[in-house]
């Protein structure tokens, strides 16, 4: 069983940046891939970005186009997502994830409860 904490969403404007955070309960960490997913209201649930069990690589979401930035630090049990840029299409709320290597939702075993971002124009 893992456990997800999400951390660090908020309130800013375009053109910030914030850095989301998932905390990780439990020894298994290593054996997932971390991914980040969002939801905006009215929107199916869209993939942001995987990482590598190892953090050696990494898969983006079309739409962010060097904007974010996945990292984690296995010592930590955390996976970050640093996100620069921000535009309000942004805001949705994001979903940190463990499972496979994947872009699909269905592929992630254990998800967080989310964090929100709003990005105002």
């Amino acid at each position: 069983q893992v456990q997800l904490v999400e951390s660090g969403g908020g309130l800013v404007q375009a053109g910030d940046s914030l850095r989301l955070s998932c905390e990780a309960s439990g020894r298994t960490f290593t054996t997932y891939a971390m991914g980040w997913f969002r939801q905006a209201p009215g929107k199916e649930r869209e993939f942001v970005v995987v990482i590598s069990r190892n953090g050696g690589n990494n898969d983006y979401g079309n739409f962010v186009k060097g904007r974010f930035t996945i990292s984690r630090d296995n010592a930590k049990n955390t996976v970050y997502l640093q996100m620069n840029s921000l535009k309000p299409e942004d805001t949705a709320v994001y979903y940190c994830a463990a499972g496979l290597f994947s872009a699909r939702s269905s592929d992630y075993k254990y998800w967080g409860q989310g964090t929100q971002v709003t990005v105002s124009s």
